[in-house]
């Protein structure tokens, strides 16, 4: 499960990516129980269960005093209007959202991968830096596709709040595993799981042994680079003075 918490805009808009099993291990750890053909979990039912884990564990938060209101939301310190104003919540249905991946599961591990290390924004998205405030690339996903890339511009102080919104507290996880992957029985629940569906665990042995005359390959072309000197440190060579011979000796 990996935390994303801002938008395209910097907005602040928390939300998890999460990656989860086409089935379990059975209770008794006899079988592997798989879900149905083109079918995970009955959505309507996850919208009320999470509903009603979340407006529960908010009002808890509440009464526990881990809550704060500021400017227009101070009324909502009494607790009766704090109850009033959840009511129409409780009223609406939650939609969760599911649908298989087009390409697959490798499709989704290349898209999760992209979030665990990422910040706010990345460099390639900026655009320019004025006095006029800092201007970047972002998407408007309420517009059409061929519309979506959008340009905006924010004050400098703007554009940092929103930055800091994204900056999560010192000693914060972002990356938790849980199930199969929790790290107390991960080794054990892989294993079994393993042995439930006839996998065959990768093998982590690399016993290929690098050969004597082995040549990196070029950053830039790919092809195999040789090495034609090497340098002790803080030995680097110097070019020669400027007008002095590249080749062959003088005399004074």
């Amino acid at each position: 499960a990996v935390l994303h918490t801002w938008g395209s805009a910097m907005t602040h808009h928390p939300h998890v990516h999460m990656i989860v099993p086409g089935g379990g291990i059975a209770p008794d750890a006899s079988r592997w129980i798989s879900s149905r053909p083109a079918f995970l979990l009955p959505v309507r039912v996850l919208g009320k269960l999470f509903r009603r884990l979340f407006l529960t564990r908010l009002v808890a938060l509440y009464d526990a005093g881990r809550l704060s209101f500021f400017g227009s939301m101070a009324h909502l310190t009494d607790r009766r209007a704090f109850l009033r104003h959840l009511a129409p919540v409780r009223r609406k249905r939650w939609v969760v959202y599911a649908k298989a991946p087009f390409a697959g599961p490798e499709a989704v591990l290349a898209y999760l991968s992209r979030y665990t290390h990422r910040v706010a924004i990345s460099n390639r998205r900026l655009i320019a830096f004025e006095e006029a405030g800092v201007t970047f690339r972002y998407k408007d996903y309420r517009r059409p596709v061929a519309e979506r890339q959008q340009v905006m511009t924010l004050a400098t102080d703007e554009f940092i709040r929103r930055f800091v919104l994204h900056v999560l507290p010192r000693g914060f996880h972002r990356i938790r595993h849980y199930g199969l992957l929790a790290s107390g029985a991960r080794k054990a629940s892989l294993a079994l799981a393993r042995e439930l569906l006839n996998v065959t665990a990768p093998s982590d042995d690399d016993t290929t042994e690098e050969p004597d005359d082995f040549h990196p390959p070029c950053p830039c072309c790919g092809g195999r680079m040789i090495v034609i000197e090497t340098f002790e440190r803080w030995r680097q060579p110097r070019g020669p003075p400027q007008g002095s011979p590249s080749t062959g000796s003088s005399t004074p």
